[in-house]
């Protein structure tokens, strides 16, 4: 299957602001030959994503951030989550790439404004889709040298409504930060459990 077979019959854009809303009326040819019925699908557009797990290779340290999530807090009105569920996530950093800039300046970029943590190389992990029954965005995902002997504090852009705390944590903190729940959005997640397999190799890249 390739991008032959699909029709788009229609695009509207139904909202614009932070984010875009497209309406499409499209079909899709079927594995057993023939078309789909017409599908009416609303997809929203973002940009995409580029995420970086800070390390430290000679501390055998993680500089991970914290900050509240608005869209976690809303969540939280489900009944999915616990009544102790925070909205404040533990992350990598990540941001929005550009359109004058690629996933690795976008990381290098965050990784000054969020954690005051200059990276010094970096490690591709995955390019993945976020959610792609309704989303455009993809994340770029890397793993970024740092010296985190001086890391900490609270930074971010103020404009832009962030407050985000830094700090450090050795692997098996995180690890169980991932095992316990504490860490539960998917690019961090992904990136730890990754790094999880591949510790040893990445070690010995940046010996």
């Amino acid at each position: 299957m390739t991008p032959k077979n699909i029709e788009i019959i229609e695009k509207t854009t139904a909202f614009k602001a932070y984010l875009q809303v497209d309406h499409y009326l499209l079909k899709h040819a079927l594995f057993e030959g023939g078309w789909s019925d017409v599908m009416s699908r609303e997809i929203i557009e973002r940009g995409h994503v580029g995420a970086v797990l800070l390390y430290d290779p000679d501390l055998d340290l993680f500089v991970l951030t914290e900050q509240f999530r608005p869209a976690a807090f809303i969540a939280k009105s489900s009944p999915w989550w616990d009544d102790d569920f925070s909205p404040w996530l533990v992350e990598c950093v990540a941001g929005m790439i550009e359109a004058d800039e690629n996933p690795e300046e976008l990381c290098r970029r965050e990784s000054i404004e969020e954690a005051n943590c200059p990276v010094t190389d970096l490690h591709p992990i995955y390019h993945y889709f976020s959610s792609p029954g309704c989303l455009t965005e993809s994340v770029f995902l890397f793993c970024g040298r740092v010296d985190a002997s001086d890391a900490g504090g609270v930074f971010g852009l103020k404009h832009e409504h962030e407050d985000i705390r830094v700090f450090t944590a050795s692997p098996e903190e995180t690890f169980a930060m991932v095992a316990s729940g504490r860490i539960n959005n998917s690019m961090t997640m992904l990136a730890v459990q990754w790094f999880q397999l591949n510790r040893d190799m990445l070690r010995q890249k940046w010996a």
